[in-house]
This record gives C-alpha cells, sequence and structure tokens, in this order.
C-alpha cells in the first residue's frame, strides 16, 4: 500500500492545481501540500510520481501550500475547499491508510512487549522455561498476524530480528542447561542400568518372579518420574519393556504379550490424548488470564491510543482463545470415541474370555464322555465272552452221546401197519429232541440277555453323556 498519492484537482476559486498527501502512520496524521498549475510542471510532477512517493527527497515550490489533517474514517482527509477530479481514489487510500495505521499501531504493541521480554531475559541467570514458553508463545502469534497480513513485511521483519536476538540469548542459557541435563541424565541411566542388569540375572536364574514382577512395576514408575535426554529415555524404556515381556512369558505362557496389543494401544492413545487436552486447558487458561489482564489495562489505560491498543491485543488474545477451544472441542469429540473403542474392546476381551472358558469345559465334557464310553465298551466286551463261553459249553454238552434206557419187549400186532423205522432209531430221536431243544433255548436266553444289555447300555450311556452336558452347562452358568 502507498502511503504517498498525487492527483489533480481544484482550489476554492476553482483554480488547478497539483495536490501532493502523504500518511505519517505513527501519528495518525495526513500532510496535503497543494502547488499552483504554473509551478506544476512535467519536470515537478514526474519527480513527485517517481521520487517522492518512493520517500525520496524532493524540493518543493517556496509558493506551495500544507495543511495537517487528522486521518478519520468518518470525514475526509481533504479540506472542504479543494475538491480533486478522482475522488474514489482518496477514498480508498483514506481506508487503505486506516489500516496501515492500526497495522502500525500493532506492530509498536509487540515492540513494547519485546521490551519487556528483553528487560525480563537480561535479568536472568539461567534458562528459564516459562519465559521461553512466552517467547515462542509471543512469535506465534506475530506469525498468526503477519500470515493474515494484519502486520507489512517492514513490520514482521523488525520483529523477527529483535526475536531472534532474544532467542539468541535464551539459547546461552538453555545450552548450559543441557549439558548440566545431559549430565545428570547419564548418571540416571548407569542407575537404572544396573538395577536392569540385576533383575535380568535374577530372571535368567529362575528365581521367583513374583517379586520381580513388583520391583519392575516399581522400576517403572521411578522412569517416568526421571528426567532423561531423548535418546537416554528410549534406551532404558526398551531395556524395561523388554524384562516386562520377558517375565509375563515365564509366567504366563509365550503368548502372553500378544493378548492385549489392541487395548494396550488404545491405551496408549488415550493417555497421549490425555495429556494433550491437559496442556490445550492450561493454554486457554493462561490466555483467559492475559484477557483479564488486558481488560483491566483497557480500564486503567491512558489516552485513547493506549485504550486502542490494549483493545487491539484484546481481540487477538479472544481470537487465539476461540481457535485453541476449537482444537480443543475436536479433542473432547477424539476422547469420546476412543472411550467408547476401549469399552468395546473390553466387552470383545470378555467375550473371548468367557468362549475359552466355554471351549474349556466342552474339552473336560468330551473328555469324560470318551471314559465313559471306554468302560462300556470294555463291560461288552466281557458280556461277548460270557456268551461265547455259553455257547461253547452248550455246544460240547451236544457232542456227548445220551444214555439209552431199556423199554420192555411188546408182542408185536400181525394186523398192525410196518414202520420201516427201526426200534433203535425211534429211541435215539426221542432222546436227541428234547436235548437240542434245551441247548437252542439256552442259546436264545443267553443272547437276549447279551442284546437286552447292549441296549441297557447304550441307554445308560445317553443318560450319562445327558446329564455330564447339563451338569457342565448349569456349572458354567454358575460360575459366570
Amino acid at each position: 500500500m502507498k502511503k504517498k498519492l498525487v492527483l489533480w484537482g481544484k482550489d476554492a476559486q476553482d483554480q488547478k492545481i497539483l495536490v501532493a498527501l502523504a500518511l505519517r502512520e505513527k501519528e495518525n496524521k495526513v500532510d496535503i501540500y497543494t502547488f499552483k498549475e504554473k509551478d506544476a510542471t512535467e519536470v515537478f510532477y514526474n519527480l513527485l510520481m517517481n521520487e517522492w512517493r518512493k520517500d525520496k527527497e524532493v524540493s518543493f515550490p517556496e509558493e506551495h501550500k500544507h495543511v495537517e489533517r487528522e486521518l478519520s474514517v468518518a470525514e475526509s482527509i481533504l479540506p472542504i475547499d479543494i475538491k480533486v477530479d478522482q475522488g474514489d481514489l482518496i477514498q480508498r487510500a483514506q481506508t487503505e491508510w486506516h489500516f496501515i495505521v492500526l497495522s502500525t499501531k500493532l506492530s509498536q504493541l509487540y515492540h513494547n512487549e519485546l521490551d519487556e521480554f528483553k528487560e525480563k531475559i537480561e535479568g536472568l541467570s539461567e534458562f528459564h522455561g516459562e519465559t521461553w514458553e512466552s517467547l515462542k508463545t509471543f512469535w506465534s502469534k506475530v506469525q498468526e498476524q503477519v500470515h493474515e497480513k494484519n502486520l507489512f513485511r517492514d513490520h514482521a521483519d523488525d520483529l523477527r530480528s529483535r526475536t531472534n536476538d532474544l532467542f539468541g540469548a535464551m539459547k546461552q542459557f538453555r545450552r548450559k542447561m543441557d549439558q548440566d541435563f545431559k549430565k545428570s541424565s547419564s548418571e540416571f541411566v548407569g542407575q537404572f542400568s544396573e538395577k536392569l542388569d540385576d533383575i535380568e540375572k535374577r530372571v535368567s536364574e529362575g528365581l521367583g518372579l513374583g517379586p520381580i514382577f513388583e520391583e519392575l512395576k516399581n522400576l517403572q514408575n521411578q522412569f517416568r518420574d526421571t528426567a532423561f535426554t531423548k535418546d537416554d529415555r528410549s534406551k532404558i524404556w526398551k531395556r524395561i519393556d523388554k524384562a516386562f515381556k520377558t517375565v509375563k512369558e515365564k509366567k504366563y505362557g509365550p503368548g502372553s504379550n500378544q493378548s492385549s496389543n489392541a487395548s494396550s494401544r488404545l491405551q496408549k492413545r488415550y493417555d497421549g490424548l490425555m495429556n494433550a487436552i491437559g496442556k490445550m486447558e492450561k493454554s486457554i487458561q493462561r490466555d483467559r488470564k492475559e484477557k483479564a489482564f488486558q481488560d483491566t489495562r483497557i480500564e486503567r489505560s491512558d489516552g485513547q491510543l493506549e485504550t486502542q491498543i490494549r483493545q487491539a491485543k484484546l481481540k487477538m488474545v479472544e481470537e487465539r482463545i476461540k481457535s485453541k477451544e476449537i482444537k480443543l472441542a475436536d479433542m473432547k469429540k477424539t476422547q469420546g470415541e476412543l472411550e467408547s473403542k476401549m469399552q468395546q474392546e473390553k466387552k470383545k476381551e470378555a467375550k473371548k474370555a468367557e468362549k475359552a472358558k466355554i471351549v474349556e469345559k466342552e474339552g473336560e465334557i468330551k473328555e469324560k464322555i470318551a471314559s465313559q464310553i471306554k468302560e462300556d465298551a470294555e463291560a461288552r466286551n466281557v458280556d461277548k465272552d460270557k456268551l461265547e463261553q455259553a455257547a461253547s459249553e452248550l455246544k460240547s454238552k451236544k457232542k456227548q452221546p445220551a444214555k439209552k434206557e431199556e423199554a420192555p419187549i411188546e408182542p408185536k400186532d400181525p394186523e398192525a401197519p410196518v414202520d420201516e423205522t427201526t426200534d433203535a432209531e425211534q429211541k435215539q430221536e426221542k432222546v436227541e429232541a428234547p436235548t437240542t431243544e434245551t441247548l437252542l433255548g439256552a442259546a436264545g436266553a443267553v443272547l437276549s440277555e447279551s442284546l437286552k444289555d447292549v441296549v441297557d447300555t447304550v441307554k445308560a450311556i445317553g443318560e450319562v453323556v445327558g446329564d455330564k452336558i447339563e451338569d457342565a452347562v448349569e456349572a458354567m452358568t454358575e460360575e459366570e
């Protein structure tokens, strides 16, 4: 934006004049120069356009007039007796110059803040984290205004140069602090390494894992409260994590470190998010304190300019709070989503545990049923042996000759029909018929009893299986 303007116009006597306007943004003033037509030669006009507008020195004619006007949004910057050909150009310049004035005031406000920082840093004897963070916040605020084009490039360059000098002074303190910090971190690494070496040795020797696990938990709590460098923290944490996994595998089996990976990842994300939410809430709280401070300063400010500066600063703080609150709302939304996922993961784990118990109970039931069936089969084999033994005994009896009884000889009737079967054969049939019927009846009776036992055994097995399954289901229900 140009801070100087040259254009043709007319005075109160309707005489043609050359008008030159220059903004003094720090004072919120406008210098208005008018030149008569006879003095506004082509050479002089070109000097104004090409040299004077670029802030180079140009000699004005002696008869020129100078008027100083207050820059205002409501009133025109030109006096009533001066009229120009391009009134829209004046109106546009008036609007732009008002923005330049406010931007300059904002730049001066930031320079005042830098003066306060400089005074505070010069009084430090060591690195001060709060001052460092405040300076970072200040520069972020300046960058935001530059990004939104509320500050001009030359304003931003001046602020950047001064801020870099202050950062350089703070870095001198920080380098010394970092050296001391690295030294103390190295000492802590040695202490933790000795404890971990002892724990790893006891684990390899197969000593009690319960006390070792508790010792690792205490060591982990100490680790969280100890200040390490980034590399040292990563190194010790890897050893602690490896020791935990080794103890878990020895205590609970090889798969113990893989069962809760999803749950642990969600928990880590949740912990990190809650930490970020805490920092954001603290940052918003600091900005609100700054807003309250600016409100108080506005009430006690001297003069309109200081009030406007404080109001501009207050506006920036309010915008920063608004932006952070939007981010915080997004974080809260993510928090709710993570909590929902964690609940779902817990339900899944509970279902898996329940399913594992059911599978285990089913396995036990199957083993019992298989054992019962085996016992019943062995019992049936015993009955089969008895049946075969009984059949063998009956068969052996059949082969033994039956004892013959002599019957009295009766006289033959000469008129009786002739029977071709001899007396001996008839006697033999009489003896063998009862014997054969007895053998078959006995075998049938034994076979019938054996088949009945088999049927009863199958029914018993069915009842046993049903009872066992019902008992197992009732037992699982009571446990749950």
